[in-house]
């Protein structure tokens, strides 16, 4: 859980400096007015949220502060002389009627940020869609005067537009203040997908879907100049990057967010193609919220049947473990059992005196360090060793066997020694003899 907040506010951090860039750009070329009705937009639906919250019984923390990106993004689909007060019913509308009346931030199911626009389109939209020229700027409570159409409603008109590269890329034409500095979207949107803040997946098919349909349904001379135009009207890549990919509302897979950003990307360019709207995108995103719910419980069912295999498999897994162990058991048992069988059959008595009279024997050898009755136990032992069982009667007889064999060697030895003896005096006897003869 600690760990989703922190990735939360990770991604709020980076949306907003990359708006923030988007609001220096939009100072540049429409003056203060640009910057103040994107201060009125955060104020408003910072204390939107505050009331919300309190009317729920909740708290306000940190992390409510993100309804402060939706409100930058709002301001910047707006013209620089946007009316303050249709900019915060716009941000009001945002907070309580498209976020918290589903839930709050976690369980949004649809852009605040185009719900506002599209409420805006249905209300207002003649204030909507007219802008100053780049670098007229308008002071901030002044009315503005010489309002013209966006560059994208000239290019649905004509086919072509009358700028530069430079000036396209840097955003010098009419125009929504954020959605116009292209150079400033397409690195924006490069760190927010390397940084992995919006829906890689999302973002390419939406900008696939409409460049593919540019290049093959061309509205221009050439395929080429279609797909140039196609890329800087309509929001279509300011829509791409901050509507249709935020990861919120998109599918979390790759793979299903792509499908679900290729269709709003090709039923966008239709729009354009067959009717006389401007900035369909958002109006399509908010459309697409079934698809993207689908996609999402699409995922759920999925993981969930994921989750319930990985648990048979662990199931499966400890079952043979047990089984293999019980085997294991029943292994040894039967060996012991073996072993058992193969050994001399013991009556109660002697199992319960193991220490016979053959040990008994032995202990007192090592203890008086004299052989008892005559016998070395050195030659004893490994018979000892290999009948620790034998009865007393069998001990009886082989001890019986060794005493009369050694009373047999001291006889013998015995005799040996008489019989020296007599020859010894004999010789003596002769020796004796011999020199009285002398």
């Amino acid at each position: 859980m600690l760990k989703e907040k922190r990735n939360e506010r990770q991604i709020w951090l980076d949306m907003i400096i990359t708006l923030l860039t988007l609001e220096v750009m939009a100072y540049f070329y429409y003056g203060l007015r640009a910057a103040f009705l994107a201060g009125v937009c955060a104020a408003v639906s910072a204390a939107a949220e505050f009331i919300c919250l309190r009317l729920m019984h909740k708290d306000f923390t940190a992390d409510d502060l993100t309804c402060t990106s939706d409100a930058l993004i709002i301001a910047l689909m707006l013209p620089a002389v946007m009316n303050y007060r249709i900019a915060a019913i716009a941000c009001v509308f945002a907070v309580t009627a498209a976020k918290n009346i589903f839930g709050g931030r976690n369980n949004m199911i649809f852009s605040p940020a185009a719900a506002a626009y599209v409420f805006m389109m249905t209300s207002w939209r003649a204030q909507l869609l007219q802008f100053t020229e780049p670098h007229v700027k308008t002071g901030l409570f002044e009315n503005a005067g010489n309002l013209v159409s966006s560059a994208s409603h000239s290019f649905k008109v004509t086919g072509k537009l009358n700028y530069t590269d430079i000036e396209l890329l840097m955003g010098n034409f009419s125009g929504p203040v954020g959605a116009v500095s292209i150079l400033l979207l397409l690195v924006a949107a490069a760190i927010l997908i390397f940084r992995r803040d919006i829906s890689a997946g999302a973002f390419i098919g939406c900008m696939g879907g409409i460049l593919f349909l540019a290049y093959f349904v061309p509205m221009a001379s050439t395929p080429w100049l279609s797909v140039k135009y196609t890329l800087v009207t309509n929001m279509n890549l300011f829509a791409s990057i901050y509507i249709v990919s935020d990861k919120r509302i998109a599918p979390k897979r790759n793979y299903y967010a792509f499908f679900y950003g290729l269709l709003i990307g090709a039923v966008s360019y239709i729009l354009v193609l067959t009717t006389v709207k401007e900035n369909p995108i958002v109006m399509v995103s908010v459309l697409f919220t079934p698809a993207a719910l689908a996609f999402k419980n699409l995922e759920k069912r999925i993981e969930l049947a994921k989750a319930e295999q990985e648990e048979n498999e662990k199931a499966a897994e400890q079952e043979a473990n047990k089984e293999a162990e019980e085997e294991s058991q029943d292994y040894e048992l039967n060996a012991e059992t073996d072993e058992e069988a193969l050994l001399p059959e013991v009556s109660e008595e002697e199992a319960a005196e193991p220490d016979s009279f053959l040990y008994e024997l032995l202990s007192e050898t090592e203890e008086n360090e004299e052989p008892a009755y005559g016998i070395d136990t050195a030659e004893i032992i490994p018979e000892a060793e290999e009948f620790l069982y034998i009865s007393e009667d069998e001990t009886e007889e082989i001890l019986t066997g060794n005493t009369e064999e050694t009373a047999g060697q001291e006889s013998e030895n015995t005799e040996h020694s008489e019989t020296d003896e007599a020859e010894s005096d004999e010789e003596n006897a002769l020796n004796k003899e011999a020199d009285e003869d002398e």
